[in-house]
């Protein structure tokens, strides 16, 4: 599973494929769930390694 975020909150998909302008997300099942433009990503990150609970220090 993968973690998308974005400015407004995260997008949880199973896959993700790029294209010119963004990144088109899908579920488990294959169907599509959003397109993201690349401007409006911040991150796409394999859940493996995301943990919401640990802070970055900036």
């Amino acid at each position: 599973m993968y973690r998308a975020i974005l400015p407004e909150g995260q997008i949880i998909c199973a896959r993700y494929e790029h294209t010119d302008t963004g990144v088109e997300l899908f579920d488990e099942d294959d169907a599509f769930v959003a397109f993201v433009p690349y401007q409006s990503l911040h991150a796409l990150l394999d859940e493996d390694v995301y943990s919401g609970e640990e802070r970055s220090i900036m």
